[in-house]
């Protein structure tokens, strides 16, 4: 489900160093999330940065979210991951298996320097203030959702029919973007990091 990242981009790169030099977040990490709707290419562009940043620690929400709590995982991450590393400990969680629905063996999160979690609602209120950065993958819905579907074939047509309305849902009562510090735009040469409207609004 998550992708194998190739060797980063200039971009990325220069991303890295900005994000290296941030003040912690969280603890001792500089704590940064990757929003952006469902197919919109987060795991890869995690996957990226944290090659560029020396193999950064990255936390997917796949892991976090379940089929009957899509959306309503916050008090496990909080409690599994943020207030762990807030106190400069290893987090540790049980990933979520989508096909055995059910929790596997508990995996390990270090309070590394720059630590990613990408996701659809990473950046939603009761998360933002342990982010050192919101990133936002630009894509709009619908060609973020076609390229998901695309991606996971007609066996899981059903399941998102499901997922658009609840991503419709959560966004429409907390959404990311409006806060998202950066925002990454893939294009034919490669990522392009813009300022977002957190940052264009002040």
């Amino acid at each position: 489900m998550h992708a194998t990242p190739t060797a980063p981009e200039p971009s990325v790169h220069d991303l890295a160093a900005r994000l290296r030099t941030l003040p912690p977040s969280c603890g001792p990490v500089r704590l940064i999330g990757v929003d952006g709707h469902a197919g919109s290419g987060k795991s890869t562009f995690a996957g990226l940065l944290a090659t560029a940043l020396g193999d950064s620690p990255v936390l997917h929400l796949d892991d976090i979210a379940t089929h009957e709590e899509l959306f309503a995982w916050t008090d496990r991450l909080l409690s599994q991951v943020i207030e762990p590393l807030s106190r400069g400990e290893t987090a540790h969680y049980p990933p979520y298996d989508w096909r055995a629905r059910a929790f596997g063996p508990a995996r390990a999160l270090p309070p590394a320097p720059v630590v990613l979690v990408e996701g659809v609602g990473v950046g939603r209120r009761a998360l933002r203030p342990y982010l050192a950065r919101l990133l936002w993958m630009e894509l709009p819905h619908e060609e973020a959702w076609a390229r998901g579907q695309s991606r996971d074939g007609a066996e899981q047509s059903d399941f998102w029919v499901g997922w658009v309305r609840e991503e419709r849902k959560h966004f429409a009562e907390d959404p990311s973007r409006p806060f998202a510090d950066l925002l990454v735009r893939r294009g034919r040469e490669g990522y392009e990091v813009l300022p977002g409207p957190a940052e264009t609004d002040e």
